[in-house]
């Protein structure tokens, strides 16, 4: 399948990646009809998803099986009235039929937006009218079909509402029934050219209203590099991330690049993350691949993972926030595996990772996709030489696969990040002699402190190498003298809890200075019971920076 877009397909070195790596889409290119069908017609019997559930179900879906249950669900949905640049809001969780509609409203060449079941009445009020969304179908559960029905007396442009059940109140589309019924699909005479846009997401965002990304149909080619060539996936991969459908993290590791790479495509669906569970899956299951945000591999470090043949994971990514490097060597000394970073935003597909062919370096980010062009910027604009901060950004003269069109009918704050020929991406980083980023923090993140910039993630990479710290953040707090101040906010292990007093601040503190420069050490310390938490996992800085 790979070959059908790339001219070169295996590479030995990132000069190799670098000079060779070239996407080359087809003129009018669809996913559902140039993967999902083209997969059922080559090898109908080849395995596209097991899905599994925390009540003991175990379903296989085939790539002919996904051609048939996503075109009846695409009939379905032109007998509700969707079609090319519709609007259709999926909450679904992580339950089968996600599959299915996406890839049917990707044949249809309307506009997919996934969303969180954590939406609320204003959440949803908001979405609605932001993109005048004309369809959602959601999980058949009472808090959401009840904060969806709330919603819709302010939704003027929301037309139809489809349950997959278990609840099909009034008011409300039977999904299943509606696919049963389904007439035989015919395939529309116009689809969508590739600059149609095809999915939509309002990002979690640390701060404000979410911004509304939009992203053309080759979205889903730019995620070759994360299925082929971050998590290292083959025909005969079985790869699990783990994320809900509603984060954009679900489209980069359970469909686009891994389907596109032949794998197939495992889900857990589970109502609370318990590592336990994740980690009997992985031994039940033989699964090969994982991707993880750090707050997931941080958890699966501290059980014993002696009780689980693991023996089948061959490689292990991470994503969603930078790694610490404590992190990275304690899953390397349990299971012998390095954690392989990568970078990206919703913004755009993997832009900076650590590819197979390359050495980690524990806590670096990687080296840049030859997808994109990518620099580090000085606030006046001028290049940032080696071992320098510099923004990361973008060189887009060009657009290359997989970057977003634009924040959808927001052209102020499109031009502030999009200008002049480059993306601006907000995030902080170094680049050391070897070419490789070093993430310092989001720009507004950096801490200003005595004529000092401190970037959070350092310090919070110091702090994890104390074994009282299970989850930490940094932020900066004002301060009449030095401007401000470094503030810790800890959760501790189970083993420290009793220990949450001054004299553990201190020899927190005093760890700090050891492990880095003495003046990055955190002024304030507060211990937690938890981290306020985007829904993706992200640590809600602005949160705790507003409590400070």
């Amino acid at each position: 399948m790979i070959e059908r877009f790339l001219k070169q397909t295996t590479f030995v070195s990132q000069d190799d990646f670098r000079e060779n790596f070239k996407i080359t889409p087809p003129e009018q290119y669809n996913f559902g009809y140039d993967v999902v069908d083209a997969w059922a017609a080559e090898e109908p019997d080849k395995k596209a998803l097991c899905w599994t559930n925390d009540k003991g179900a175990h379903i296989d879906v085939t790539f002919a099986q996904m051609k048939d249950y996503s075109d009846r669900t695409a009939s379905y949905f032109q007998s509700l009235g969707i079609g090319r640049g519709d609007m259709v809001m999926l909450i679904l969780k992580r339950r089968l039929e996600f599959w299915f509609s996406i890839i049917a409203l990707h044949k249809l060449g309307a506009v997919v937006i996934p969303a969180t079941h954590l939406l609320t009445k204003k959440d949803i009020v908001y979405r609605a009218n932001a993109a005048d969304i004309k369809m959602i179908v959601c999980v058949g559960e009472e808090v959401v079909l009840q904060h969806v029905r709330e919603a819709m007396p302010e939704s003027p442009t929301v037309q139809t509402l489809v349950s997959i059940g278990p609840d099909i109140p009034d008011g409300f589309g039977d999904f299943h029934k509606g696919i049963e019924t389904a007439q035989p699909f015919v395939r529309p005479a116009f689809v969508n050219n590739n600059d149609d846009t095809s999915i939509m997401y309002f990002t979690s965002g640390t701060s404000g209203e979410p911004k509304m990304v939009i992203h053309d149909h080759l979205y889903s080619l730019g995620h070759i590099t994360t299925g082929s060539f971050w998590h290292n996936l083959s025909e005969d991969s079985l790869h699990l991330t783990i994320a809900d459908t509603g984060w954009g993290k679900a489209v980069w590791g359970k469909l686009y690049g891994q389907w596109i790479a032949g794998a197939t495509v495992f889900v857990y669906d589970h109502e609370k993350f318990t590592p336990a569970d994740m980690l009997q899956k992985i031994q039940d299951y033989r699964i090969t691949s994982l991707c993880a945000p750090p707050t997931i591999f941080r958890f699966l470090i501290r059980e014993d993972l002696s009780k689980y043949d693991l023996s089948s994971l061959r490689y292990c990514t991470i994503a969603g926030e930078a790694l610490n490097p404590a992190v990275f060597d304690a899953f390397l000394n349990l299971t012998g595996i390095k954690l392989m970073e990568g970078f990206g935003q919703t913004e755009t597909t993997l832009s900076i990772c650590t590819f197979p062919w390359t050495t980690p370096k524990p806590g670096s980010m990687g080296l840049p996709n030859p997808q994109y062009d990518v620099d580090l910027l000085r606030p006046d604009g001028t290049r940032a030489e080696d071992g320098e901060q510099g923004q990361i950004v973008i060189h887009v003269d060009n657009k290359p696969v997989g970057l977003f069109k634009e924040y959808y009918r927001d052209p102020e704050r499109t031009l502030e990040a999009m200008h002049d020929g480059i993306y601006y991406t907000g995030d902080v980083a170094w680049r050391d002699e070897d070419g490789y980023y070093w993430f310092v923090g989001r720009a507004d993140d950096v801490i200003k402190s005595s004529g000092y910039r401190i970037g959070p993630f350092e310090v919070e990479s110091a702090l994890m190498t104390h074994p009282a710290v299970v989850e930490c953040a940094i932020t900066g707090v004002p301060d009449e003298i030095r401007g401000q101040v470094v503030k810790a906010t800890i959760v501790l292990s189970k083993e420290y809890r009793n220990r949450a007093d001054d004299t553990l601040v201190k020899e927190i503190q005093e760890h700090v200075k050891r492990v880095t420069a003495p003046y990055k050490y955190p002024r304030i310390v507060e211990f937690v019971d938890e981290l306020p938490k985007t829904i993706s996992g992200k640590i809600r800085r602005v949160e705790i920076r507003g409590k400070s």
